[in-house]
């Protein structure tokens, strides 16, 4: 059986790739020209982080992904644009105080979060769908059900599709919630997110649980 394959290209991602390899893009302009050069490779879907192009590191300023937008749209490709939203969810506790921010924290609310994707409206944007030790050091990504449900309404009424990226077997189970409630649109698209420390291993294996626990009808993609 013949399975129609489609290639997402995420060109730079929201880690620290900038400190491992200096070719990663960092500039909106750079963002922009990896993403078209994706498309022209045979990328149907490219996935936007924005970075600091004073700092290198990861950002949620607005004005940054706009540029990057704008430059995709501009050229002479029909790529299909993912935004991020999984920005504004970083929570590092104080070892003083672990009820308190430390540093890295970077906590915002759901519109806030989804601000960039409001202004944009792209055909796609991610949606991460529940908390994560994220890594093996302190950090910790939040997404509560509460913001979820926001987060995906408001998608709902704007006509952008959520990515539904699941990072372990809960996540899956609470965005299968959501779409029972009618807060996503049918078909719902997932991405199965393996090998991040704090959620599930990458594995075959793993890949084809998660996979069979999809609902009838969705459309997935992994890495």
């Amino acid at each position: 059986m013949n399975y129609e394959v489609i290639v997402s290209c995420a060109v730079t991602g929201a880690g620290d790739t900038v400190g491992k390899s200096p070719l990663i893009p960092v500039t909106p302009e750079e963002v922009a020209n990896a993403a078209i050069e994706a498309a022209k490779a045979g990328a149907a879907i490219t996935h936007i982080h924005v970075r600091d192009p004073e700092t290198g590191k990861g950002s949620r300023d607005p004005e940054l992904f706009k540029e990057a937008v704008d430059r995709i749209r501009s050229s002479d490709t029909d790529v299909v644009i993912n935004l991020t939203s999984g920005m504004g969810g970083d929570w590092t506790p104080s070892d003083d105080d672990p009820a308190m921010p430390g540093p890295g924290t970077d906590m915002i609310g759901p519109l806030e979060r989804l601000a960039h994707v409001k202004e944009l409206l792209p055909e796609i944007c991610s949606l991460d769908c529940g908390t994560l030790n994220f890594g093996d050091g302190n950090d910790i990504y939040i997404a509560t059900p509460p913001y979820l449900r926001k987060m995906a309404t408001l998608t709902k009424e704007w006509g952008v599709k959520p990515e539904l990226e699941v990072f372990e077997l809960g996540h899956l189970r609470f965005a299968k919630q959501m779409i029972a409630e009618g807060l996503i649109a049918e078909p719902p698209m997932f991405q199965i997110c393996l090998g991040i420390p704090g959620g599930a291993d990458h594995s075959v294996d793993m890949l084809k649980v998660m996979k069979d626990e999809l609902p009838d009808g969705a459309e997935w993609g992994g890495f």
